[in-house]
């Protein structure tokens, strides 16, 4: 059977009578964990999912990842023989990387895919292949319409229903090499993700609670409830007409005129007003929670102060590593192996991989930014250092520039490899040349002869004298 999206089902690639469900859409795991407690459901206690998702802290904290992870750049890698990922083109995997279908753009598939992780625990990624078999487009899966299914042997295969935006337009159960399945937190089993929501949803709800109780409150002009008391009995018949005539009079949009009780009527204030109930601090309280569940800085979303540090990259650091780093190497992982590649696999004698640019994620201020290219001198290229500041290649940029004070390595082994190579060497003797004859003076030459003569005749008389 040939299939819109480009597979072939035989009847060997037939999913087996004997598969059995795991992830049922009305049943098993899927209500299981929906559960905001143990025995829940019994009590017809359960989280509303819609209702949960506008919870305001639910929404900041789900868009908040979602949108910062679509809006890194998805490359197309290559490993060369040094073991150095760089960036590189290939038309069998490139194209699918910057558009992957027809009708989103690759934010916006993104943007999907992450939200389906986080609001459902699971991402359900149909592939459509060319004549080739290479993957040239990529549906995100509505989790609804998706079941997994294990045969006897352990092979699992996916139950899609009909879906017009991937092609599908008839039920079918497709092998798992068809799917790339991106599963968050299996608490329950290996193929079943779990949603944060599956934690956050009691706080949330009680966050809505207190929200809608607040509208309320303040939808009555701030005047808590309250009971009128005779001082004695009355009929049931003149209770509910005090009553309806006081809310007819006093509540709503006449709440806060003068009431005149007569017949020793009081009036006492049963409700708690918002100070009393700590409202603020409890709707603070459970939008903490959510934001730990979701491992968000609660100051990413509005919530509390922005902490005071300078480094504007320490705070992206710790965001990065607590939230989005185990969410961002998952799909890497998955689009890997969903397409054929990745460490460990070689095609056309080349290895691939997909990586995600964390690099604007992890921007520095300015000052910061050209303090540590200026670090990475003797390390870096010219040229890769003007192109973090998006600037163009420039004459010479090609090569690493270092200080020539600045010694190899091997010159300093030569050195320390001398006996003692803090000694300062004395310096070598160099004979020196006689100086050339000076031409003779003979004037000076009479001088001399003269003064030889005289030393001769004074010898001669000290020894007369001896």
């Amino acid at each position: 059977m040939k299939l819109p999206f480009g597979l072939s089902i035989t009847r060997q690639k037939a999913a087996p009578a004997s598969a059995v469900a795991v992830a049922e859409n009305r049943g098993g795991w899927y209500n299981l964990i929906r559960e905001s407690f143990t025995g829940a459901w019994q009590q017809n206690i359960t989280i509303d999912y819609n209702s949960v998702l506008s919870y305001n802290a639910v929404y900041a904290c789900i868009t908040l990842i979602a949108s910062d992870i679509s809006k890194l750049c998805v490359e197309l890698v290559q490993k060369d023989k040094n073991g150095i990922w760089t960036e590189t083109d290939s038309p069998a995997y490139s194209p699918v990387l910057r558009k992957p279908n027809r009708y989103q753009n690759r934010i916006q598939f993104w943007e999907t895919y992450i939200l389906s992780k986080l609001m459902r625990g699971n991402v359900y990624v149909l592939k459509q292949r060319d004549g080739n078999t290479n993957v040239k487009a990529l549906y995100v899966l509505d989790p609804n319409r998706v079941k997994v299914l294990v045969a006897d042997d352990g092979s699992a295969w996916y139950q899609l229903s009909s879906d017009n935006l991937a092609a599908i337009g008839e039920p079918v159960t497709v092998p798992a090499s068809e799917i790339i399945h991106d599963r968050f937190n299996c608490l329950f089993h290996p193929l079943v993700g779990t949603s944060p929501i599956f934690a956050a949803g009691v706080a949330a709800t009680q966050g809505l609670a207190i929200q809608n109780n607040s509208a309320t409150f303040f939808g009555n002009k701030s005047q808590p409830g309250g009971v009128l008391t005779a001082p004695g009995s009355i009929s049931d018949e003149t209770a509910a007409r005090l009553k309806d005539a006081w809310e007819t009079k006093f509540s709503g949009a006449n709440a806060g005129k003068v009431a005149v009780l007569g017949d020793g009527l009081t009036y006492e204030r049963m409700a708690l007003t918002a100070e009393e109930s700590q409202l603020i601090d409890q709707l603070k309280w459970t939008a903490e929670v959510v934001c730990s569940v979701f491992h968000v800085p609660p100051y990413k979303i509005g919530l509390g102060t922005m902490p005071t540090y300078n480094n504007i990259q320490s705070l992206n650091v710790e965001y990065y590593s607590q939230c989005l780093q185990s969410l961002i190497e998952a799909a890497e992982l998955c689009l890997d192996e969903g397409l054929g590649i990745g460490e460990g696999v070689v095609v056309n004698g080349k290895t691939y991989g997909v990586e995600f640019d964390i690099d604007n994620l992890l921007r520095m201020d300015s000052v910061t930014q050209m303090q540590v290219l200026k670090d990475g001198a003797g390390i870096m290229e010219v040229d890769e250092m003007r192109g973090k500041l998006g600037l163009p290649k420039t004459k010479g940029g090609n090569a690493v520039y270092l200080q020539q004070q600045n010694y190899s390595l091997q010159a300093l082994a030569k050195r320390d490899a001398q006996p003692d190579p803090f000694t300062i060497a004395k310096p070598t003797s160099v004979p020196m040349e006689p100086p050339a004859a000076q031409a003779e003076d003979p004037q000076a030459a009479n001088d001399n002869a003269t003064a030889a003569a005289a030393k001769d005749a004074l010898l001669e008389i000290w020894k007369g004298l001896g």
